[in-house]
């Protein structure tokens, strides 16, 4: 669905409307020096990280919030699985929340709907933010994008499958990998050698991650690059893994979180593309013997790694912009956001964070790529159409029938419609 809302455009951007016209239980008192209606309830929609944590932190901050500022913040928690749907839908029915935690923006802020950092974030919370998010986050010139979070991608393996299967080290090549893969799927038992998550959960990561590994990107010079002979000769890799039957079955539809994760928490893949809080769950269950190495490389040059943050980006709406700034100013308090961070078990977002987090040496594998981690291009407002596009179409590349240059090119082509 379109994320983009000519409605709540006019309604937001054009003639000034009531609150209650606004939408999302926002509430309001009359300024008396100015006569101006300021708002004294905003709504927070906010994305599941964990079941354990993501409430619970949203709930304590709302507290705190209502303690530092009076105002009362609404928090609404929302799977991933459901949130590009239902934020959409809220604004298209022009009931927008007053803050989204989502992992595009770039739509909202071409259309105007959004608040800019100038507007709404203090001068040194900005300049603590890591220039690589700084960038994600900026359309048209303007940070509109706040990081909340982020995390960075490395290959965890299975030392004990590692050690069966008669393999040193982890791969640095493809071609090393490919073989190590083989290896590990030979031992039988179902155990796959790659886990590999090309379902829709989050395809475009899985692809990133090993697109960067191979000097190509989803855009070059301001162009779509999604047929580039760099990426076709990577997604055809990928296929090739599944074909010769060295990943679990059906790459295709298999999600990250539900499917690869799994299967390598259970002991039952030897290598998988993850993420610190992955690392935690390992940690926590004690099963797995695992290790952390860089990515490997088509050609074994410096390896890659793909970052992602997520948003928290802000709605106008007449009358919400101190406690939207207010907002703001407590979470990128450092006992605010790094708690959060922490309890999620994610990566820093500012240049204190990362040296707070610079303790943990289980991070560093992360850390040392964090502030040169590639992200993918949600400063364009048409990545959330062709996030969705290939999130549906692409694990149809590494089916047995599959046509990994067809797939890509049908990418290129519905990207640069803008379709």
């Amino acid at each position: 669905m379109n994320r983009r809302s000519r409605a709540l455009s006019a309604g937001i951007c054009g003639i000034t409307l009531l609150l209650a016209g606004c939408g999302g239980g926002t509430g309001a008192s009359s300024d008396a020096d100015s006569g101006q209606k300021k708002t004294t309830t905003i709504k927070l929609v906010a994305a599941e990280y964990s079941k354990d944590n993501t409430s619970k932190f949203w709930t304590q901050f709302a507290a705190a919030y209502k303690a530092k500022t009076g105002n009362t913040l609404d928090v609404q928690v929302i799977s991933w699985n459901d949130i590009d749907q239902q934020s959409s839908t809220m604004i298209q029915n022009n009931n927008a929340p007053d803050i989204l935690n989502l992992n595009v923006y770039a739509s909202y802020a071409k259309d105007g709907l959004l608040y800019s950092a100038d507007d709404v974030l203090s001068p040194a919370v900005k300049a603590d933010l890591l220039p690589s998010f700084v960038k994600s986050g900026t359309y048209n010139g303007k940070l509109y994008g706040l990081p909340d979070l982020s995390s960075a991608r490395a290959l965890f393996y299975n030392k004990d499958l590692y050690q069966r299967a008669g393999i040193a080290k982890p791969p640095t090549t493809w071609d090393e990998f490919e073989a190590d893969a083989k290896k590990i799927a030979a031992l039988g038992g179902g155990v796959a050698g790659y886990a590999e998550p090309l379902g829709p959960e989050e395809a475009q990561a899985e692809f990133s991650i090993w697109l960067v590994n191979n000097g190509g990107d989803w855009k070059a010079d301001g162009k779509w690059t999604i047929n580039s002979p760099q990426n076709v000769e990577t997604l055809t890799f990928l296929k090739k893994l599944a074909d010769e039957k060295v990943t679990q079955n059906n790459p295709g539809k298999t999600n990250r979180t539900d499917g690869a994760f799994s299967l390598f928490s259970s002991g039952k893949a030897g290598m998988v593309v993850g993420f610190s809080p992955l690392s935690a769950t390992l940690d926590d269950e004690k099963k797995v013997n695992y290790g952390i190495a860089p990515m490997p490389t088509k050609a074994g040059g410096d390896p890659q790694t793909y970052g992602v943050t997520d948003y928290l980006m802000a709605f106008k709406k007449d009358g919400n912009q101190d406690a939207v700034k207010a907002f703001y100013d407590l979470y990128y308090q450092p006992d605010q956001v790094n708690a959060f961070i922490k309890a999620e078990g994610f990566l820093p977002v500012t240049t204190s964070g990362v040296k707070e987090f610079s303790s943990d040496p289980a991070l560093k594998v992360y850390l040392d790529t964090l502030p040169n981690a590639h992200l993918t291009p949600t400063d364009d407002p048409g990545w959330d159409k062709v996030k969705l596009a290939v999130q549906q179409s692409i694990g149809k590349a590494v089916a047995p029938k599959g046509d990994p240059k067809a797939v890509l090119d049908g990418l290129q082509q519905q990207a640069e419609s803008g379709s």
